[in-house]
């Protein structure tokens, strides 16, 4: 079994921003594949499916982004899944919009979702699929661009990302991280 973690905030006054742009993959992945994300479990709305033959979950963390590492936590304790099985899918400042990129471990990179994972999980080591949201213009205020929707313009590589993110995603169920970040990470 498989478990993918969409990072992201609750409420319908988050859910275009940039900060979302994991659920919004999660999304995506669920209507390609008939999963229904309808369970509260574990501080977090779950999904459960088979994708290309793989059993996988689908997990959205209602805890907000800085609190992420709780929900996968209680996802880990309360079904003794393993690390290596979960990826993490979130947004990404350093990498363009329109592009995705595959890690298997490092830092948090200043994004707080992920400092709260490697926080609960005691562990910097995990699979991610980071979204590019690219960089603000310099004076614009992190918090305030991460949490602003995207521009109308930016639409079409949105969903380039989107996309690319549940071909990833899906590629990755039946091989190996490594083989899924060489074909990926282009």
């Amino acid at each position: 079994m498989k478990w993918i973690v969409g990072l992201g905030n609750p409420g319908p006054q988050y859910a275009k921003t940039k900060h979302n742009v994991g659920f919004m993959a999660l999304d995506e992945l669920a209507a390609r594949h008939g999963i229904s994300l309808n369970q509260n479990k574990c501080k977090s709305i779950i999904g459960e499916g088979v994708i290309g033959g793989v059993k996988t979950v689908l997990i959205k963390p209602m805890t907000f982004m800085n609190l992420s590492g709780e929900a996968v936590r209680a996802y880990m304790d309360y079904y003794k899944v393993q690390l290596e099985d979960m990826i993490v899918v979130y947004d990404d400042l350093d990498t363009e919009l329109g592009k995705v990129r595959l890690r298997y471990q490092g830092s948090s990179g200043g994004h707080n979702g992920i400092k709260s994972i490697i926080q609960h999980t005691g562990t910097q080591n995990f699979n991610r699929v980071r979204m590019g949201i690219s960089r603000p213009e310099p004076g614009y205020a992190i918090v305030d661009y991460v949490l602003s929707t995207f521009a109308k313009k930016d639409g079409d590589k949105l969903q380039d990302t989107i996309t690319s993110t549940c071909d990833a995603l899906e590629f990755s169920l039946k091989n190996t991280f490594e083989q899924t970040m060489a074909k990926f990470n282009g």
